[in-house]
């Protein structure tokens, strides 16, 4: 066990050559990055955790309820017996076959079926409320670390000259701040991560997965090999953006449109500079061709800068989906919905009402008491 701890540790891997451990300890002139330091993030996090649950009922949601943000979910669906044990132990999407032959044994309609099991996904779906309070903890938290980043980074000469985050390295001091800002920004990818699963779940949950656990991996990494230089620059690229997309789809909650639409095409031209310019043209490039000519290759450049370009190569993707919507806005006239949305439910409620009453209409070869016994099992699973 002590032998494989010490190879994972290596100093051939983490350090440059003629770089060991022992002389990175701190002293009263400067502070290094340590692994003792990682201690302090999962208790971290969980705090994280506590404050934004606080924040999204205490303050969030009452600001969604003033902006007439619905708190209710979707219609739920008629209660019926037959379908429900398709849903849970077959299919929540049924095949077309399928469907055919349920709406002959309820003497239903194919498209009284298809509605019936659109509204069951969607009764189990969150509202918009809670997307809003999500969302709401997210553009705070973009906003204080962004804030907090840009008052302390631009004041060291690295930030305008990357060639020097290369420099001497790896005998780079570690300022408060500095420390405080890793600290804070692993903290809260770790409980992005700790809530992954409780979140609203969207259509891109493993691309936003790997993102998650691709920025922890390279903001824990470059702590632990002192690559916090150019660290501190990859975060202050990445959340400039996160604000503007945030507060783009908190105002689209609220159905304040002009708001949303302007919020969007300032993140897109920010996603866009930060994001597809700046961080493979200056960042990567730096961590590249900068690194390599000033102190040479070593074992951990190689897989920090993969971690870069596989951050790089999530970012195309979601511009991708950023270019579709913003075409989507501009033919529309309006922020439709976020590409990465839940939700494929698109009636109002005054036709998913006109639905549920064709439905039952359709439900009279089905007896009462077939429908009681659906609604008895309904309430005893609830």
């Amino acid at each position: 066990m002590a032998g494989g701890i010490s190879w994972f540790w290596n100093e051939r891997f983490w350090l440059p050559a003629n770089v060991t451990w022992a002389d990175l300890k701190n002293t009263d002139h400067a502070v290094y990055p340590k692994l003792e330091d990682f201690y302090a993030v999962l208790p971290l996090a969980v705090v994280l955790l506590g404050i934004r649950f606080v924040f999204e009922r205490c303050i969030a949601a009452p600001i969604g309820h003033l902006l007439g943000v619905k708190s209710r979910k979707h219609h739920a669906a008629a209660p019926n017996t037959i379908l429900e044990k398709v849903f849970r132990s077959v299919s929540k999407r049924p095949e077309q076959k399928r469907l055919e032959g349920l709406a002959k044994q309820l003497d239903w309609s194919v498209r009284s079926v298809e509605r019936w099991f659109r509204r069951r996904r969607n009764q189990d779906r969150p509202s918009i409320l809670v997307k809003f309070t999500e969302t709401s903890w997210r553009c705070v938290f973009y906003t204080c670390a962004f804030t907090y980043g840009v008052i302390s980074v631009p004041q060291e000469p690295w930030f305008w000259d990357m060639r020097l985050c290369w420099h001497q390295f790896p005998f780079h001091a570690v300022t408060p701040a500095i420390y405080n800002y890793y600290i804070m920004e692993m903290s809260f990818y770790l409980s992005l991560v700790l809530s992954l699963f409780t979140d609203v779940r969207r259509k891109d949950f493993i691309p936003q997965s790997i993102h998650h656990f691709t920025t922890l991996l390279l903001i824990s990494f470059s702590w632990t090999c002192n690559f916090t230089r150019i660290g501190c620059i990859v975060m202050v690229t990445h959340d400039v953006a996160d604000i503007f997309l945030e507060c783009a789809k908190m105002c689209n909650y609220a159905k304040l449109h002009t708001p949303a639409n302007t919020m969007f095409g300032i993140f897109t031209v920010a996603f866009f500079v930060s994001r597809i310019i700046f961080l493979p043209f200056w960042v990567i490039y730096s961590s590249t061709v900068h690194c390599m000519s000033i102190m040479g290759p070593f074992p951990a450049y190689y897989l920090f800068n993969g971690l870069l370009v596989t951050l790089l190569g999530l970012h195309c993707y979601w511009f991708y989906l950023i270019v579709s919507m913003a075409y989507k806005a501009l033919w529309h006239g309006k922020l439709e919905k976020d590409a990465r949305s839940d939700v494929d439910e698109s009636m109002s409620d005054s036709d998913a009402l006109q639905e549920e009453n064709g439905i039952n209409n359709h439900n009279t070869k089905y007896t009462h008491n077939a429908y009681s016994s659906s609604k008895a099992a309904a309430n005893n699973h609830h």
